[in-house]
């Protein structure tokens, strides 16, 4: 027997790059449209369903980021922006994920859908996803959410990774989606 204890590591117990997060406003709508655009035409993952998913391209984009700053009762867009000093000049959105809330009724609460997870390709590998989610489940915690709902391509091994390190569990269950247009 090993005098070595194993501790679980805790979700989001991670050590976080200087970064700063917070919820697209009018200000930062271009870098969201930008890391967002850039994750919905080259991602391999999210182009294997899109048509399924009815992708409606950059015009579709623009009008999303439209409502999440009309209608913040219904989600927003969460951005990762580099720490004062990482940057030179206006600090770019660096990362940046989707959120739509959602009623429980296993939980009783208010649960949030997790999508478009994206962070710019010069900034990959350095912590800033893994740190960008701990700020959002801190921000989500602080409003009363009590759950985070992903999804994730079974073939983005690398996605898998990174979501159950950050203590993401798999369902045994598929999406499925019906268009209505």
């Amino acid at each position: 027997m090993s005098n070595k204890s194993q501790t679980a590591v805790a979700p989001f117990a991670i050590e976080r790059p200087a970064i700063r997060c917070e919820a697209m406003t009018a200000a930062t709508r271009s870098d969201a449209e930008a890391l967002l655009g850039e994750f919905l035409r080259r991602d391999p993952h999210y182009l294997a369903s899109s048509d399924v998913y009815g992708d409606g391209g950059a015009q579709a984009l623009t009008r999303a980021l439209h409502l999440f700053l009309a209608r913040p009762e219904i989600g927003f867009v969460w951005l990762a922006l580099p720490a004062a000093g990482e940057s030179s000049g206006h600090a770019k959105a660096i990362g940046a994920c989707v959120v739509c809330y959602a009623i429980s009724t296993a939980r009783g609460a208010i649960v949030a859908k997790l999508d478009d997870v994206t962070i710019d390709s010069r900034w990959q590998a350095r912590g800033v996803g893994a740190a960008m989610l701990a700020a959002l489940a801190d921000h989500l915690r602080a409003l009363g959410v009590s759950r985070i709902d992903s999804s994730c391509h079974r073939e983005n091994v690398d996605a898998w990774r990174f979501y159950e390190r950050l203590g993401f569990k798999a369902l045994d269950e598929e999406r499925i989606a019906l268009l209505l247009d």
